[in-house]
């Protein structure tokens, strides 16, 4: 179901650039429809039910999309997975969407983790670096803090780990000195 998920980011990703609109907003609003799909178990069985009449359907989404003030796009483009089928694939299309515009702006996440609290400067200056390293123009970072890692830190992007800790580098020495 992934590629799934991805043609539908990418359709939607194109609408958004083709037509310059606020991609922040838009996930946002996605995001909302998910909140609300998870927590209305009502509105998700309506939605997912093949024997509701489509129309149905639309003036449903149509009402929620009015109520909080959702884009044209955002409530196109979930009536069209609402349509086919794929609204239990929201969550996983979201994703993909806003993977799919960090790519297209250059923008990479990472899951850095660190033995302390890191100040702006600190955090500006890491930031700056993994882009650097990585050749994107920006990073989206998310910290989070494990004294064990005793200094350093560890960054993770997609599948890609760098090991730039303390206890990373004791590891390394320790096998070193064991397969020495």
């Amino acid at each position: 179901m992934a590629a799934v998920s991805i043609r539908y980011a990418r359709a939607f990703a194109d609408v958004l650039f083709e037509h310059k609109l606020d991609a922040a907003r838009a996930t946002r609003e996605l995001s909302e429809v998910i909140d609300l799909v998870h927590s209305n178990d009502a509105l998700r069985k309506v939605w997912e039910n093949p024997s509701v009449p489509a129309e149905q359907k639309v003036r449903l989404l149509d009402a929620i999309t009015k109520r909080a003030g959702y884009g044209t796009e955002v409530r196109n483009f979930i009536a069209i997975v609402v349509d086919h089928r794929r609204i239990a694939l929201l969550p996983q299309i979201a994703r993909q969407v806003q993977i799919e515009i960090n790519r297209r702006l250059g923008i990479t996440e990472a899951d850095i983790t660190v033995a302390r609290e890191l100040g702006s400067k600190e955090r500006s200056e890491l930031e700056r670096q993994i882009a650097q390293a990585t050749g994107q123009r920006s990073v989206r970072a998310n910290y989070k803090i494990d004294p064990a890692v005793l200094g350093g830190a560890v960054v993770r992007m997609g599948s890609t780990i760098y090991d730039g800790s303390v206890r990373g580098q004791l590891r390394r020495i320790k096998e070193r000195l064991s397969a020495g």
